[in-house]
């Protein structure tokens, strides 16, 4: 995984882990991402939220496996190749979850002057997680909040299902 350098020296920069899921590529604060496995078998839990894979059992520890594509209603018809799909697990609020993703591109260094906030037009259903819109060159990555991504009410949901 390479690390990249966006944005002026001034300011303050950002740790980002990129990952792409379908054709959109998304961040989050590398501070909060615990570690990165490959996929594994993840066990079905009944009555769980549509967007909770099930669980899975890493080192001990039982922690619920989040489909990003359907908590983002992104269904996208291209079909990701599995080999390259992994699962991103993160730790915020003393909860640890775990986020399929699709490919898991690179580490970015990000300066707050490369960051838009989230423009008027898209605001609405689960924007509030959005932290920004960052510009890696020509393309643009949406920066999540995992806190405002998995809300109290949303955690409390996930936890009971797992």
């Amino acid at each position: 995984m390479a690390v990249q350098q966006i944005g002026t020296s001034s300011g303050s920069v950002l740790h980002m882990v990129g990952f792409t899921v379908g054709h959109e590529e998304f961040c989050v604060d590398i501070l909060k991402v615990q570690e990165i496995i490959r996929m594994v078998e993840i066990t079905l839990m009944p009555n769980a939220p549509e967007y909770v894979e099930g669980v899975i059992n890493l080192r001990g520890k039982v922690i619920p496996v989040i489909d990003f594509r359907k908590r983002f209603h992104l269904m996208d018809t291209a079909e990701s190749d599995s080999q390259s799909k992994r699962i991103v697990v993160v730790s915020f609020l003393g909860v640890t979850i775990g986020i399929v993703v699709d490919k898991v591109s690179q580490v970015i260094k990000i300066s707050q002057d490369m960051i838009s906030p989230t423009p008027d037009a898209v605001k609405g259903f689960d924007s509030d997680c959005i932290q920004g819109v960052g510009r890696l060159n020509d393309k643009l990555l949406i920066i999540l909040d995992l806190e405002k991504l998995f809300a109290q009410n949303v955690l409390e949901r996930i936890e009971m299902a797992a």
